[in-house]
């Protein structure tokens, strides 16, 4: 009866011969969590600024619409009335319009700024995880190598 070869052994082996950094996978994962978090911060400022500001627009056009629901005297006043609401709100609207850009511009601005300094620290840890990866392959090589030799020379010597 034949019996099948244990993998499990070597895989482990092997695997336990390739140099792995678990601290750089944490390192990595803290770094994400932290920049989603900030990110997070930054567009939640932005739909409250932008929400306060949609209620304040919507409670002034509410007030100016209750001057122009108001009873006039004469039929010339209700088309004054009318006249004076859509110059206000188009004045509103692009006064409005104007705060709304800025709370994009700050939006946009604190993004670049984040996904800059985020991708100088993923580069700044690349490099890191990079060299100490290849410090550790060539101790690893150059141990496999030793090994190698010293087996060879106990082979030949036995050999003799």
């Amino acid at each position: 009866m034949t019996t099948t070869t244990d993998f499990t052994a070597m895989f482990k082996d092997m695997m336990g011969n390739f140099p792995m950094d678990t601290k750089a996978v944490e390192d990595a994962f803290k770094s994400q969590t932290a920049l989603a978090e900030k990110m997070s911060a930054v567009a939640l400022e932005a739909a409250q600024k932008s929400t306060d500001l949609s209620a304040k627009w919507a409670k002034e056009t509410l007030v100016k619409m209750a001057d122009l629901s108001k009873a006039k005297e004469a039929p010339a006043d209700y088309a004054k009335s009318l006249t004076d609401f859509a110059s206000t709100s188009a004045e509103a609207a692009a006064e409005h319009m104007s705060a709304f850009a800025e709370i994009a511009k700050k939006v946009q601005t604190e993004t670049l700024e984040l996904m800059m300094a985020a991708g100088k620290a993923a580069t700044d840890d690349m490099t890191a995880v990079a060299a100490k990866a290849s410090a550790d392959l060539t101790a690893a090589a150059k141990k496999a190598t030793g090994d190698v030799t010293a087996a060879a020379k106990k082979a030949t010597a036995a050999a003799k």
